[in-house]
Parts: structure tokens; C-alpha cells; sequence
């Protein structure tokens, strides 16, 4: 049997993803959105600036973005691992025609990263604007899923997963809400919205702070000269705040009632990896908050964000009927 078969390339993807989420999260948190001013080099240059003779002629060419190493660095080596996953989505086109199955989603798959690059620059360019930004994100989620959605397909199921289908319709309601608070979340990321209440059950000593929703979920807001650590006033900023942890109140009860639902004897196992992924990633927002955001923390309360929408997938999946035919 060949290793480098579609099941086998798409199970690295999943987990390449992973990679390439972390390693965006990271440069994001780290603010070195715009550690290069320019794509797909990074101040005129393959890699980057390194002599002390390229940081002048780096500083010359873009004289209001001064060369920071320890932000070029996240933002270059993010760049590279994506690129990498390009390549090897590319890689999986191949061997799906060469196998002569799943050639549509393979498709789509290339469709997707190439989208992301796009993207990739238009955050660049566009300066870090927050719906660029968190469109990014989900772009990134969804060349997971397809990757997964793949290795899915190639595998054989014999088990019987009837609590998923029959509540199929509630799996989607969950991974709707799922969705939406991911994008809260990275909402609130992106608008640098994670440090505006530092205190629980309350925020900033209040119950009901000041808050302006109105100026907070502007989606098309303008910016200039670039959006490196927010631009929106601390009334909007709390109202984001908020809505993401009443949003994660919603997921958490709304998760309890789908586990109690799905829950049987050949669904067990499933629903107890769906619970403690869910555990793992309220203690990590939780912990957001009460220790002001430490960077290994928001990192990994992303990928685990990831590693739940990437669980509705599994679960939508098995729900769907008939799964062994390639498509």
C-alpha cells in the first residue's frame, strides 16, 4: 500500500493547519501583523533584512515601518509555514486525480488556499483591518476542514452513530453557535478588545459597564494609518468584550444540552472528547482573563477554538448517512 495516498497527505494537512493557526495566532498576539510591511517579501527582500546594511536599505524603502526584528520574525516564518501548506494542498490535487477520487473536493481545497493568500496580502495591505483579518481566520478553519473532511472520507465506518443522526439538525444549531462565537472571539482579538474587562463575573468593577455596540461591530469600519493596536474607543471595546463571554455562556449551556441529546453507547466516546475539549477551552478563556492574557494562553485558546469547530465537522459528518463514497 502507498503511504503517500490522500488519506495519508490529508491527515498531515489537518495537522499542519494546526500549525499554520498557531503560528498565526501567535504573530497576531504579538502584534507583528505587520512585522513586514510589504507580501510576499518582507521589506523588499526573499526572507528578510539581516546586515546592518539591509536594515538601512529596508528602513529606506519603508521609512514609516522601522525593522523590528522580533516582530519580522513571527510574521517570516508564519509566511513560510503557510506557503508550505500551499504546497502541499497542491501535492493532495495531485494524488487525488492520480487515485481518481475526491477530485471536487481536492478542488476546492486548492480553491481555498489560494484564497488565503489572497487574504495573506490583504491583510498586509489593507494594515491588519479587522474583518480582513478575521476572515483570515475562518479561511484558515476551512482549508482544516476540508483537509479533514478528506481523510474523513477515506476511511471506512462500520460503527453505528444513530444519536448523531438523529439529531442532526441540533449538531448544525451547535456549530452555527460554534462558528459565531469564534468569530466573537476573533473579533475581540482582532480590535484588541481581549484586554478591556480583566476582572470576572464583573468588568472593569461594573456589572453593566458603558458600552457602544453600535461603534464596537462596525464591520466596515475605516482605518488608518493602520489598524496595529486598535483604533476604537473603550466603551466599543467593552461591548465586544462582553459579547463574546455572554456568547461563550450561551456555548457552554447549549453544548450540555447537545452532549446530554447525542449521548449513547456508540457515541460516547465522541461526546467525552466534544466535552473536554470544551473544558479544556473554558479554562483557558477563563485564564485569559484573570492572568491579562498570557501569550502561550491566547495561542492556545485559538487552536482549541479550532479543535472544536474541526469536532462539529466530525460529528456533522458521521450524522450525514452514507459515508464511504468518494466524491
Amino acid at each position: 500500500m502507498k503511504i503517500l495516498n490522500t488519506k495519508f497527505i490529508a491527515a498531515i494537512g489537518v495537522a499542519f493547519c494546526f500549525v499554520v493557526i498557531g503560528l498565526g495566532a501567535w504573530t497576531r498576539l504579538a502584534d507583528a501583523g505587520l512585522g513586514c510591511p510589504d507580501w510576499p517579501g518582507c521589506y523588499g527582500f526573499i526572507t528578510y533584512p539581516t546586515t546592518v546594511e539591509e536594515i538601512a536599505i529596508a528602513e529606506q524603502l519603508y521609512p514609516d515601518s522601522p525593522v523590528e526584528i522580533d516582530k519580522i520574525i513571527p510574521e517570516v516564518v508564519h509566511r513560510y509555514f503557510a506557503a508550505s501548506l500551499g504546497l502541499l494542498a497542491i501535492f493532495l490535487v495531485f494524488i487525488a486525480f492520480r487515485e481518481n477520487k475526491f477530485k471536487k473536493t481536492s478542488s476546492l481545497l486548492l480553491l481555498a488556499i489560494i484564497c488565503q493568500g489572497i487574504f495573506g496580502y490583504l491583510t498586509v495591505s489593507l494594515k491588519l483591518h479587522p474583518l480582513i483579518v478575521t476572515t483570515h481566520l475562518f479561511g484558515a478553519m476551512i482549508v482544516a476542514s476540508i483537509f479533514l473532511i478528506i481523510y474523513l472520507r477515506s476511511l471506512k465506518y462500520n460503527a453505528n452513530y444513530g444519536a448523531l443522526v438523529a439529531n442532526r439538525n441540533l449538531i448544525f444549531i451547535g456549530f452555527g453557535l460554534i462558528a459565531f462565537q469564534i468569530f466573537l472571539g476573533a473579533w475581540t482579538s482582532t480590535n484588541y478588545a481581549a484586554r478591556a474587562c480583566l476582572d470576572l463575573p464583573l468588568c472593569q468593577g461594573q456589572l453593566l459597564p458603558n458600552t457602544n455596540f453600535s461603534e464596537g461591530f462596525n464591520l466596515f469600519q475605516t482605518i488608518g494609518p493602520n489598524y496595529l493596536y486598535g483604533q476604537l474607543s473603550n466603551e466599543a471595546r467593552v461591548a465586544i468584550h462582553i459579547t463574546h463571554r455572554v456568547g461563550a455562556i450561551v456555548v457552554f449551556l447549549y453544548s450540555l444540552f447537545l452532549a446530554f441529546k447525542l449521548w449513547s453507547p456508540q457515541t460516547k466516546n465522541i461526546v467525552i472528547v466534544f466535552l473536554s475539549i470544551l473544558a479544556v477551552q473554558i479554562f483557558l478563556g477563563v485564564n485569559n482573563i484573570l492572568s491579562s492574557l498570557p501569550l502561550w494562553n491566547a495561542v492556545a485558546h485559538n487552536i482549541v477554538g479550532v479543535m472544536l469547530f474541526l469536532t462539529f465537522i466530525v460529528m456533522i459528518y458521521l450524522s450525514k448517512g452514507n459515508l464511504n463514497e468518494p466524491k
